[in-house]
């Protein structure tokens, strides 16, 4: 074993970032800005976390479909900061085409989006015309709407509630749940309503429809997400000095008796004044030394959710939407990637996402197919007769934390009761979801958090940006 050493960087603090998906790159920059020297360690052989690409013949496919909010001001910010904004534009507005396929009188087509009218009139046209709910199902939905405007999202009590229940509790039909409520919620929180916490239910909606007109515009990737999340994201790190060790695992952690800290990685001990560990809670778990928490064990009660993606290439063009969403269907979203994973001549690629997919996340591939090529047919006429080139799939079996009541009061603050030692993660107590959002926001946090030990002045990103 080599003898402990410090990481490269300028004269003055030096930090490890243990993880380096988003919330580790974030992490990692932050602090590189202000003058610390950081090394990144990441596991992978590449960076990005959950949100990254990998080749399969001619194509460059991402792991997962994921989209963000024009509220998601932490990815932008990360997007900017890796100059990858331009390459995952927002719509200009609202437009979410909801198709139902199994309405009595054939299939028909509804859309939420919004007008340039302040909230909550920026959805009152959508709502009134919403083909899926009964006109009293869409009053209904109105006042729960309303109801909810008025809820803090921190209210403790709110995190033991289901979201359920509290939408029974304000006149929400099961029909208005699926076609409404869970057609959002699903895809944001990975769970349904009965499984997710209201506390984060009302985050989500709040902050999402119910705070700033162009608050829920939605955007994507146009390349793949790894061109982002690691080439993009490596360069930038580079650039601010940096030391990023891939294919690198944390083994242990330990504070000396001066007060600083080693870091473990196969041949080398790495000694450095702060550790932020961005990693999932399982392994942050592990790698806590004793007394870093109040409660270590808390963290291993903190669930997981899968998320199951279908990847179809067509012979032909099948859909020419963007993206759109199903109603009566196991079908949730479905996204042209055509363009993005580099599909050129003739032909579609389609990336069906499918959230909270506990009942289908083991399934074979062949049984899979079975069911899912026929329901695509059912949604897309054009894709009757049509020959299915590829049929792949992708299976995140802990792609997120699961938003279950009471799951609140589980995730831990970015501080630990060890100085130096700090949390990033999603599903650390950022107030969000698990979202690309939530990751950024713990960067923030916990970089926050070893720039204030150090003594260092820092503004936060987004009041910068305030």
């Amino acid at each position: 074993m080599a003898a402990p050493h410090d990481p490269p960087g300028t004269p003055g603090p030096s930090a490890v970032v243990v993880g380096g998906g988003l919330a580790g790159i974030t992490a990692a920059l932050q602090l590189a800005e202000a003058g610390v020297g950081v090394t990144l360690l990441e596991g992978r052989p590449r960076l990005g976390g959950l949100a990254f690409s990998f080749r399969r013949g001619d194509l460059t496919v991402d792991n997962g479909q994921h989209v963000y909010l024009r509220c998601c001001t932490a990815y932008r910010w990360f997007l900017d900061r890796v100059d990858g904004a331009r390459l995952a534009p927002l719509q200009d507005r609202l437009d979410v085409p909801v198709l139902d396929v199994a309405h009595p009188r054939g299939p028909r087509l509804g859309r939420i989006r919004r007008d340039p009218l302040p909230v909550p009139f920026h959805l009152a046209r959508s709502l009134a015309t919403y083909p899926h709910l009964s006109l009293a199902e869409r009053a209904s939905v109105g006042r729960a709407a309303l109801a909810l405007k008025r809820l803090d999202p921190a209210d403790p009590a709110l995190d033991g509630l289901d979201f359920a229940t509290w939408l029974g509790r304000h006149g929400q039909s099961p029909r208005a749940i699926e076609a409404l409520w869970d057609l959002i919620g699903v895809p944001t929180l990975n769970a349904p309503a009965q499984d997710s916490s209201m506390g984060l239910a009302a985050m989500v909606f709040k902050t999402g429809l119910l705070t700033d007109p162009g608050a829920a515009d939605i955007g994507w990737a146009h390349v793949p997400l790894g061109h982002l999340h690691d080439t993009l994201a490596a360069k930038t790190l580079d650039g601010l000095g940096v030391r990023t060790l891939l294919r690198t695992k944390a083994e242990r952690i330990d504070r000396t008796d001066d007060g600083r800290w080693t870091v473990e990685v196969p041949g080398e001990t790495l000694r450095a004044d702060a550790v932020v560990l961005a990693v999932p809670q399982t392994e942050t778990h592990a790698l806590l030394p004793e007394g870093a928490l109040d409660d270590a064990d808390r963290l291993l009660d903190i669930g997981t959710a899968p998320i199951l993606d279908l990847h179809v290439v067509y012979d032909r063009k099948v859909l020419r939407r963007p993206f759109f969403t199903a109603l009566g269907s196991p079908v949730q979203w479905v996204f042209d990637r055509t363009e993005s994973a580099g599909l050129t001549g003739a032909g579609q690629y389609l990336a069906i996402s499918q959230s909270a997919a506990q009942d289908e996340i083991d399934t074979p591939v062949a049984a899979l197919r079975e069911r899912y090529l026929p329901e695509l047919e059912r949604l897309l006429p054009a894709a009757r007769g049509a020959a299915v080139r590829d049929f792949f799939v992708t299976r995140e079996r802990t792609a997120t934390f699961a938003p279950t009541p009471g799951v609140g009061r589980l995730r831990p603050a970015a501080r630990t009761r060890a100085p130096g030692l700090y949390l990033a993660g999603a599903w650390t107590a950022t107030g969000w979801p698990a979202t690309m959002e939530g990751a950024v926001r713990s960067g923030f946090s916990a970089a926050g958090a070893a720039l204030s030990a150090f003594g260092r002045r820092h503004d936060h990103p987004l009041q910068e940006a305030a």
